[in-house]
């Protein structure tokens, strides 16, 4: 069973047993979220995400529509999600871009993430990364924009 707080709304998301949703945390419907994972304060994940097992979201993340995260990922605060390629108000797009994050990927604190990006397995990117196309498996980015440095062997 998960641990929801009092001062989060869940409102019939799918949420695995043993995750924990801390407070002021917002889980729209339609949401599916895994089982073992952590979703710090101010979080808010929108219906059409998918959240795998054993993920650690940390606080200040909105993962928006389409956006996919496989087990194993840690997500840094304030890190910045996004799925529109251009944004206008009142103007939607007839399909978001999601962003997609394989297993065992770690992002950054205040890493931000453009539509359609695929992180790699096992991927790094650094704090404060501008993420603008695919991260390979491995792989590890930093800065605007984001340039691999290194790739980690294990």
């Amino acid at each position: 069973m998960p641990n929801i707080h009092s001062l989060a709304d869940a409102s019939n998301a799918s949420i695995g047993a043993g995750t924990r949703v801390w407070q002021y945390s917002v889980i729209l419907a339609g949401a599916k979220i895994g089982t073992n994972c952590n979703l710090c304060a101010h979080t808010l994940v929108e219906g059409d995400v998918v959240i795998g097992n054993n993920v650690t979201v940390k606080s200040g993340v909105f993962l928006w529509d389409g956006t996919r995260i496989e087990d194993d990922v840690f997500i840094g605060p304030n890190a910045t999600f996004t799925n529109d390629l251009m944004p206008r108000s009142k103007v939607y797009p007839d399909a978001f871009s999601g962003i997609v994050v394989q297993q065992g990927a770690s992002i950054g604190a205040n890493a931000t993430l453009l539509p359609g990006i695929n992180i790699g397995r096992y991927a790094m990117v650094g704090a404060g990364a501008v993420v603008t196309k695919d991260v390979p498996a491995r792989a590890v980015v930093v800065g605007n924009p984001a340039k691999i440095i290194r790739y980690i062997e294990q």
